[in-house]
């Protein structure tokens, strides 16, 4: 090498790893995945909450002020993003701990942790890079981890899963809307439930992406439209409307669910807390017309199946 040339480059890793309380593990963990682009690692949870670590690639000179200002430009981001999503919470982030890796193989070696898995009876999630052979009465929807808003492992999205199950066998809903889609799982999973006309949106434009390509790879696009309309821009009526996003949201869009919806029409909510916010969801629906049909309980969260009444 030329003595003027620039040194070679070496690829690192930087694992930004925070703990995270119990209601947080799933958000926190979606929003690392998304700041990263790879996987995510999470501890056993306790008590406490559990510790997520993403890891983000690294391109620069083994020592030096280039690889010092790609540490410090990515602690900054994740600082402040995390910030951000405490905040909705009332919460503030614990201190992070950042270390660089030097294993240049460690790209691929986080896959090891994700397996196919069975998210509910009949519908499986799998990854690219695996193989599987699904029974005659299961579907499969392949989605990879670490992209936006999880890969159904978390309670709200198998509970929300499951009674939306419920409502495909109850009215076999053919137009549905998927509110929040994230990756767009829910859209899927009613898609493979046998609706064929599903709206599914995001005020998110990376989670619109990432869904429109986990449609596409799925060869779900006939029957599903991803896009960032706004739900006051959505035209209905919708047979069933589902949605996984915090309680303030759900309670901020109530009246816009009816207005897009008729008598006998079901509602699908999740990312409850049990207890106050599950309460405060029911009031609220109520006064609007929907009656509750069943629910969902798994460690603190809830979810809810509901029926719009002739009146309320």
């Amino acid at each position: 090498m030329h003595p003027t040339d620039n040194p070679p480059t070496a690829t690192r890793w930087l694992q930004v790893s925070l703990l995270c309380p119990l209601l947080l593990i799933d958000p926190a963990t979606d929003l690392l995945g998304i700041l990263s682009g790879s996987g995510v690692e999470q501890s056993p949870e306790t008590e406490a909450g559990a510790t997520i670590s993403g890891f983000f690639q690294l391109t620069a000179t083994d020592n030096g002020q280039e690889l010092e200002e790609a540490v410090k430009s990515i602690r900054t981001l994740v600082e402040d993003e995390m910030t951000a999503l405490f905040s909705l919470y009332g919460l503030i982030p614990n201190q992070m701990h950042l270390t660089v890796l030097a294993d240049q193989d460690w790209a691929t070696s986080w896959q090891q942790y994700f397996k196919p898995f069975a998210v509910i009876p009949g519908l499986v999630i799998k990854p690219s890079w695996e193989d599987y052979q699904p029974e005659p009465d299961e579907s499969v929807i392949e989605m990879d981890p670490g992209m936006a808003f999880g890969t159904g492992q978390h309670a709200s999205t198998c509970m929300a899963l499951d009674l939306l199950k419920n409502s495909m066998e109850a009215i076999r809903p053919w137009s549905v809307l998927d509110v929040g889609t994230g990756t767009g799982i829910l859209a899927m999973a009613v898609a493979l439930f046998g609706a064929g006309n599903i709206i599914a949106i995001d005020n998110d434009l990376e989670a619109v992406t990432v869904a429109k390509n986990n449609v596409a790879h799925n060869r779900l696009s006939a029957a599903i439209t991803v896009n960032s309309t706004s739900l006051e821009r959505i035209s209905g009526p919708f047979q069933l409307i589902c949605a996984n996003i915090i309680h303030d949201v759900l309670v901020s869009m109530a009246e816009q669910f009816t207005r897009l919806t008729e008598p006998g029409a079901h509602l699908v909510l999740a990312g409850l807390l049990s207890g106050e916010q599950e309460d405060s969801i029911k009031a609220v629906y109520s006064a609007l017309g929907w009656q509750l049909l069943d629910h969902r309980h798994r460690d603190e969260w809830a979810a809810l199946q509901l029926v719009r009444l002739e009146k309320p």
